[in-house]
């Protein structure tokens, strides 16, 4: 018999469980996308971890040159610092300065600013007092705070103060007007909170 005279056998394909060999550019294709794979899973947590290390840095240094920044800085002090210090400073006041320390015991936030007789009924209401409190001739923040900030109180000027004493952890608030000038009165508030 010859071999043209043999019956055609079908061409077999290899078993299921048999995968057909790979081709170079198939393993080449793979290693890629193995190697994006793993840029992905550990480049892009590494650069968030790396942001958020120098934004944090960044915020620290803020933080760290406000709190050692001495005297008065001519702002506002924040909506937050207001209430936590509660020092509601009038909304129409003018020549507004403050300074905020803190520590362990105490935190303390310096407040000065100008305003008019209506803006210091309205501060020392919202503050929990009233006018009528100020003892004419007294000066209620000490020496040592007024050297922390550059204040000085000095004889000649028509002084008036009050302490708001509230239970802890509420602030307590030192006041004390330059009343000289009674259409343009300038307020002086050291509001101490202990944590």
């Amino acid at each position: 018999m010859t071999p043209s005279d043999r019956p055609a056998v079908p061409r077999q394909s290899p078993p299921p469980d048999e995968k057909p060999p790979e081709t170079r550019q198939h393993m080449i294709r793979r290693r890629w996308i193995t190697a994006v794979i793993i840029v992905l899973l550990i480049g892009v947590p590494a650069g968030y971890l790396a942001i958020s290390a120098e934004q944090s840095r960044t915020s620290g240094r803020d933080k760290e040159s406000e709190a050692s920044a001495r005297g008065l800085q001519k702002d506002w002090p924040s909506k937050t610092q207001r209430r936590i210090y509660e020092v509601p400073v009038p909304t129409d006041a003018t020549d507004v300065a403050y300074y905020e320390t803190n520590s362990w015991k105490v935190s303390k936030l310096y407040v000065q600013f100008m305003t008019n007789a209506a803006g210091l009924a309205e501060f020392m209401k919202e503050s929990g007092t009233s006018t009528a409190a100020l003892k004419p001739g007294d000066v209620t923040i000490g020496p040592e705070d007024a050297r922390r900030v550059g204040w000085t109180f000095p004889a000649g000027h028509d002084w008036a103060a009050t302490t708001h004493t509230q239970k802890d952890p509420l602030p307590t608030q030192n006041i004390t007007v330059d009343e000289t000038d009674p259409d343009k009165p300038v307020v002086f508030v050291v509001s101490t909170a202990t944590p």
